[in-house]
């Protein structure tokens, strides 16, 4: 299935110069989304991994029901402050500043393989403060699955070394 046909540009979000991929057109069509499900899934089970980490707030969207899929534990990475103690952060640079993502220090057992699954790779800054929140608790990031890659930004240099999963580039 084409992806992209699903997938709206809006040039000039959220600044100027900025072409935003909004994937609400993709998750209003069932179709689309279940292929966008099934293809990460299907990615995920041939990595062999334990547990999915879902990145906040929309790898939440297509993480949820991967997890359900394939029967695995579902491991939130939060913005700071949305998870109770004890959490573990990193910290990561943005276009626009800085920001935290959190995870709960008791949720990934030491050795345990994880897929971490967001909406769209990037710059990698986020996706990689994600990979090392996992690390540090002793587990191994595996690989990472993407909806749509901007490879124009370069975001897999930030993941060298680890297995990285499009479905759709740009």
């Amino acid at each position: 299935m084409d992806l992209k046909q699903w997938i709206r540009d809006v040039s000039d979000y959220p600044g100027p110069g900025i072409m935003f991929r909004d994937l609400t057109p993709l998750l209003a069509h069932p179709p689309a989304l279940r292929y966008t499900v099934d293809a990460l899934a299907d990615h995920l089970r041939s990595r062999n991994v334990d547990a999915i980490c879902a990145i906040d707030a929309r790898g939440f969207l297509f993480a949820s029901p991967v997890a359900v899929a394939l029967e695995l534990p579902l491991i939130p990475l939060r913005k700071a402050g949305k998870l109770p103690p004890e959490t573990v952060g990193a910290d990561y640079s943005l276009e626009y500043g800085t920001a935290r993502l959190e995870i709960r220090s008791n949720a990934i057992q030491p050795g345990q393989k994880v897929g971490i699954v967001d909406d769209l790779l990037a710059t990698g800054g986020t996706s990689a403060a994600a990979g090392q929140v996992v690390n540090w608790l002793g587990a191994e990031v595996d690989t990472y699955a993407f909806v749509v890659e901007l490879t124009g930004l370069n975001g897999r240099e930030h993941l060298a070394g680890t297995d990285v999963y499009s479905l759709v580039t740009y």
